[in-house]
């Protein structure tokens, strides 16, 4: 370590210190800078303008897309979010859990903030009948690769995607 330099503390990782529930609608400004972080992070094209469709799709009841969020207590803006709908398993004759985007802010991270929101999304999953939870992340994201491997399986699945336009 250099002279001069302290060395900065771990966070320690405390899934039981977070609370987790659903996105309101009072939660805009703070999951405005949530999502734009993820979107940033994938460097999503029309940010400003996805942001207003997603937020749009998760105030719709009718849409299936659904957020939860994780905050330091109840009532707090939210330090991260986990977008979430179903998919039918055709193969398995059942309906599981696509999470679309699972995102903490930089502050939260390997504070057992995506844990509470991993095993919240759990339990809402098995209240359902939902069969399990089905993401997908960049192939360089190793920091967040660690923490999908501790808690869950990696597939030997291989993703692909065809444009709709010709």
């Amino acid at each position: 370590m250099a002279q001069g330099r302290t060395a900065q503390a771990r966070p320690t990782r405390d899934p039981g210190r977070w609370h987790v529930d659903d996105l309101r609608p009072a939660d805009r400004e703070a999951w405005s800078t949530l999502h734009r972080g993820y979107l940033d992070f994938y460097e999503a094209a029309r940010p400003e303008e996805v942001s207003a469709v997603v937020w749009s799709w998760l105030l719709d009841q009718a849409h299936e897309l659904e957020a939860l969020v994780v905050r330091p207590r109840p009532g707090a803006d939210p330090v991260g979010l986990a977008h979430y709908r179903p998919f039918p398993r055709p193969l398995h004759g059942s309906t599981a859990c696509f999470l679309d985007d699972l995102f903490v802010a930089r502050q939260a991270r390997g504070t057992g903030a995506v844990d509470a929101l991993l095993a919240a999304l759990q339990e809402r999953c098995r209240d359902r009948g939902w069969s399990h939870i089905r993401w997908v992340t960049r192939a360089g994201n190793t920091t967040a690769q660690r923490t999908y491997d501790r808690l869950a399986v990696r597939t030997e699945l291989v993703t692909y995607d065809l444009d709709a336009a010709p």
